[in-house]
């Protein structure tokens, strides 16, 4: 029997699953669109995973990180949870220990962590705008009609790249429009979007922050070539874009797991394993009016059966849970409640 540590990354745009043995060697990885479907990405990247491993596997811990991490953890029964900050910063640091810069680039926010002897110092994010996000990349390339994976490529094969503004992806966009109409190469408009992307990218998340090497570019845009060129111009160093780049995250939350276990060696992973993950799953919010917070309280069920909730920022109905016990807030639904038909409207004569 092999032991795995299995790492989950739920972001908005895609869903990364990967397997790592006990020498940190990747075993298998999958990379899935989540397509708004988290629960189920994360389900089918997960058996995904079983399937590659085969029978003889035993999953010794797992590591739940994303925007969606939270979920990713209950559905799992996760050993550690953590932010996608620290997930990047530890696989960074055991691709290369030099690290002092990460550049990560994900499908819908941005974000640059500075690292001073291994440890996280400072970092900052953009979710506010999606200009130079994955998704925005690939919104582009099907305007332009160009495989997104042959995106960078053709932006190396510029000669003399426009100017496009990058503050906003409204403006970018309608600016692309534009330099067509001029009639500029399509190489050049490419390039053109590379440069504003670093530019942009750089002006918001490092402003007056000192970018030191070693500097690490990951996250799904690393494979553009075009953007990894822009950020050595720009930058004057070299950029180091590690193997993994696309599930760096997911790989930072099985290192976490396997910081878990080695922390005892009598530990018992959480991890509720491959057959409890065909359960029905269902997950729904409701708002709690105990107090002027009005949380929105997350409820997951399996089976029907309530097995987590959160969002309660006071604590109070997940603790009630953890005794065994069924909150009220859950038991009393919108839809059990009586709605009042509205008064006919008047008619006048």
């Amino acid at each position: 029997m092999t032991n795995y540590f299995l790492g989950v990354d739920v972001g908005s745009v895609s869903t990364n699953v990967v397997a790592m043995d006990v020498q940190k060697h990747l075993c298998a990885k999958v990379y899935l669109r989540t397509g708004g479907r988290p629960l189920e990405a994360l389900i089918d990247g997960v058996h995904a995973i079983q399937k590659t491993l085969g029978p003889n596997s035993r999953i010794a811990g797992a590591g739940a990180t994303g925007s969606g991490r939270l979920l990713a953890g209950c559905v799992l029964g996760a050993d550690v949870v953590k932010n996608e900050i620290t997930a990047h910063a530890v696989a960074s640091l055991e691709t290369d220990p030099s690290v002092r810069t990460v550049l990560e680039i994900g499908g819908q926010d941005s974000k640059i962590i500075f690292l001073n002897q291994g440890t996280v110092v400072d970092f900052a994010m953009n979710t506010v705008c999606a200009a130079g996000t994955g998704s925005f990349l690939d919104r582009q390339a099907a305007r332009l009609n160009i495989p997104i994976e042959k995106m960078g490529s053709c932006a190396l094969r510029s000669q003399q790249p426009v100017r496009i503004a990058g503050r906003c992806a409204v403006f970018a966009e309608s600016d692309m429009i534009h330099k067509q109409q001029m009639g500029h190469p399509l190489p050049d408009i490419v390039r053109g979007l590379c440069e504003a992307i670093v530019r942009n990218y750089l002006n918001n998340l490092a402003k007056g922050k000192k970018i030191e090497p070693t500097v690490v570019f990951q996250g799904g845009v690393a494979a553009n070539a075009g953007i990894v060129e822009e950020f050595k111009r720009q930058l004057g160093c070299d950029i180091v874009v590690p193997r993994y780049y696309d599930v760096m995250g997911a790989f930072g939350a099985s290192l976490l797991a396997h910081g878990i276990a080695e922390q005892t060696s009598s530990h018992t992973t959480s991890f509720v394993g491959f057959d409890q993950l065909n359960r029905d799953y269902s997950a729904r919010s409701v708002e709690c009016d105990d107090c002027a917070n009005a949380c929105e309280v997350i409820e997951l069920r399996a089976n029907k059966t309530l097995v987590s909730c959160w969002g309660d920022r006071c604590g109070k109905w997940s603790a009630i849970l953890a005794r065994g016990e069924e909150p009220q807030l859950f038991q009393e639904t919108l839809l059990n409640k009586t709605i009042e038909a509205p008064d006919p409207p008047q008619v006048l004569p």
